[in-house]
């Protein structure tokens, strides 16, 4: 006779609490071993250490260091992802910052692979996957955080990736090709869980400054001076901004990767890298015209060559309502309707999330158990079992609502379900970016 919903849910619960401190153990040893995006090779290694043990097959090496495990149901009607990220943000004073890179967990992604981890325990260890009537795919996605622009960027024009974010790739790779929806969590600096949050899409951009040497205090005439066209461009930028609407949530943060090379030589290589963000793409694509004019007036005025290379960024975050019902019905059921959120605050920050939602059901859940400032150095785990095993559980229930009982309900999101972009469509607009 099949299991209802709560007796599977219930047993799901079991097998995550039972490895609780495995679960916990792992989050642990990833935020104690951060790596940046692309080059996550320990943190696939301790993913992959896990299904081994599980006897879960899975497919490795995609977009260089990810990892994706599916999971067979009793038939399948549907294939629901869930997804963990694998790398983290740079932090260098971060007590767990890498010494070399400054790579440190600071956003709270070592969380997210905890709890894909904590739903390969609830599925796999009890015959759940028996029960449903459609498959699952865990995803550990590399290069969420959109740093090393200039690294990234010269791996891509290797051939070695065709995005700087890893859902991006992975979607061009096909590897979303069969995936009906997508589930995630995001760990968060407070005790509730937000299920409804919309993020900012980006364009990313690195602007190069080619100026002439010189020398600094004896012929600074003879010189063109690539920093002072930088500056000219920065400042520039500061002054347009009062043409940013304040509904399109616009941000435009650059900085400096390479100021000139020596104090008295005049500055004839000058590197920025930026965003444009905002929550839409038109206002995006008109605030990054801005900013290229901008930068290329800075050189224009000090008569500096200026080059403004446009990459991917990420687009805004769209959460699926359908799925984040479902996700927060299961949050309150396991901490109570005082602590969940199903609407959600407008994030100014981006995620490659969004990507994702724009061409299936998505949800991007926010879970308590950190405290600090995120993307900085006092960011720690306060609340282990809150951000590993709450959400673990979080995610396999609703892996549960979604699936059982012939996918029903999984089905009928899936087709209310109305995608803003077709795959094809989706790479064609990053191509038109790209190439504006």
């Amino acid at each position: 006779m099949a299991m209802s919903k709560e007796e599977l849910k219930k047993l799901a619960c079991e097998a995550i609490d039972k490895n609780r401190d495995k679960i916990i153990a792992l989050g642990e040893s990833i935020f104690a071993e951060p790596e940046l995006g692309y080059k996550e090779f320990k943190t696939a290694e301790k993913v992959k250490k896990v299904f081994d043990e599980l006897g879960i097959e899975y497919k490795d090496g995609i977009a260089i260091t990810g990892v994706v495990a599916p999971l067979k149901g009793k038939e399948s009607k549907l294939k629901v992802a869930v997804m963990g990220e694998l790398d983290a943000v740079v932090a260098p004073e971060h007590r767990c910052a890498d010494k070399t890179t400054g790579a440190a967990h600071s956003c709270g992604h070592n969380a997210q692979v905890a709890s894909v981890i904590g739903v390969a325990y609830a599925l796999k260890t009890t015959g759940i996957m028996d029960e449903l009537y459609g498959d699952v795919v865990l995803q550990a996605v590399p290069a969420e955080e959109y740093v090393e622009i200039e690294y990234r960027s010269g791996i891509r024009d290797e051939g070695k990736i065709s995005f700087l974010g890893g859902k991006q790739e992975f979607i061009k790779l096909g590897v979303m090709d069969d995936i009906d929806m997508m589930l995630m969590q995001h760990a968060w600096t407070d005790d509730m869980i937000q299920c409804g949050a919309t993020y900012n899409g980006f364009v990313g951009k690195l602007v190069r400054y080619i100026g002439r040497e010189a020398h600094a205090a004896g012929a600074p005439h003879l010189g063109i001076n690539a920093l002072n066209a930088a500056n000219v461009g920065l400042v520039a930028i500061g002054l347009i901004r009062e043409t940013f609407q304040e509904k399109d949530r616009i941000r435009v943060h650059p900085i400096i990767t390479k100021g000139g090379n020596l104090v008295n030589v005049v500055p004839n290589d000058v590197r920025i890298e930026t965003y444009v963000r905002g929550s839409n793409f038109p206002a995006i694509i008109d605030a990054s015209a801005k900013v290229t004019r901008a930068f290329k007036g800075g050189g224009d005025a000090i008569g500096a060559q200026t080059v403004v290379k446009n990459l991917p960024g990420y687009m805004p975050l769209a959460v699926n309502a359908e799925l984040g019902k479902i996700v927060g019905d299961n949050a309150v059921a396991l901490i109570g309707a005082d602590k969940v959120d199903f609407g959600g605050e407008a994030v100014s920050g981006s995620t490659d999330a969004g990507d994702i939602s724009q061409i299936m059901p998505t949800v991007h859940a926010h879970v308590g158990g950190a405290k600090g400032i995120a993307h900085s150095s006092d960011y720690e785990f306060t609340d282990p079992e809150f951000s590993y095993i709450v959400s673990s559980k979080m995610l396999a229930m609703s892996v549960i609502d979604l699936l059982a009982d012939g996918a029903e309900v999984g089905l009928s999101v899936k087709n209310n379900f109305k995608a803003p972009m077709t795959k094809e469509e989706y790479l064609k607009h990053w191509e038109d970016v790209v190439n504006n």
